[in-house]
C-alpha cells in the first residue's frame, strides 16, 4: 500500500503545479531590469546606417522603446495603436528593429506607417537579448534617468495605453511617483 502512496502524492503535486501555472497571465513576466538602468548600446539607425542611436541620447526624457520586426504577426496588431499614440505627441517612441533584414523593416514601415522617432537596427539580436526580450513585440517605459520603469510583453492595446502607459509617462515627466492605481492597471 505504501509503494502506491508515493506516486499518488507526486501526481497530486504535479497536478497542483500545472493548475497554478495555467492560471498565470503569460504577458506578465517579471523582468529583472525593472527599476534598473537600461542596458547601454550603440546601434546603427534603420533609416540611416551611418547614424547611430543609444539610450544615452535620451537622458532627460521619458520615452518608450518598442521592439518590433516585419516578420512579427503580433507587431502588425499593435502597430496602429503605436501610430495613434505617436500622433498624440505625449511621449516619443523609439523602435528596435529586431532580427530583421533592413529592407524588410523599411518596407514594413512604409506600408503601415512609422510611429517611431527613429528605429535602431539590431540584426543579430544582441541588444534585444540585453533587454531580456522574450519575443516581439515588447515595449519599455524608460524614465529621464535612463531607468526602465515598466515592460509590456506582447502587443500594446488601446486600453493599456490609456490606463497604464500614458498615466505612467505623465507622472514620470513631472518627476512624480506613479500612482498605485496606475501600477495596478499596468500589472
Amino acid at each position: 500500500m505504501v509503494r502506491y502512496l508515493a506516486p499518488l502524492i507526486i501526481f497530486i503535486a504535479l497536478a497542483v503545479l500545472l493548475y497554478v501555472g495555467l492560471g498565470q497571465n503569460p504577458t506578465v513576466v517579471s523582468s529583472p531590469l525593472i527599476n534598473k538602468p537600461a542596458p547601454a548600446f550603440t546601434l546603427p539607425q534603420l533609416h540611416d546606417p551611418e547614424a547611430s542611436f543609444g539610450p544615452e541620447n535620451m537622458r532627460g526624457q521619458v520615452w518608450l522603446f518598442n521592439v518590433w520586426a516585419s516578420w512579427c504577426v503580433s507587431c502588425r496588431e499593435e502597430h496602429p495603436v503605436l501610430v495613434n499614440l505617436s500622433r498624440m505627441k505625449e511621449v516619443p517612441i523609439y523602435g528596435l528593429n529586431y532580427k530583421d533584414e533592413r529592407q524588410d523593416g523599411l518596407r514594413w514601415l512604409k506600408q503601415f506607417g512609422d510611429p517611431y522617432v527613429l528605429s535602431a537596427f539590431d540584426l543579430d539580436g544582441r541588444v534585444g537579448i540585453d533587454f531580456g526580450v522574450y519575443g516581439v513585440p515588447e515595449t519599455f517605459v524608460i524614465d529621464k534617468e535612463g531607468v526602465i520603469r515598466h515592460k509590456v510583453i506582447g502587443p500594446v492595446s488601446p486600453s493599456r495605453v490609456q490606463n497604464c502607459l500614458l498615466p505612467m509617462v505623465r507622472a514620470l515627466k513631472q518627476d512624480q511617483p506613479v500612482a498605485e492605481e496606475v501600477v495596478k492597471a499596468c500589472a
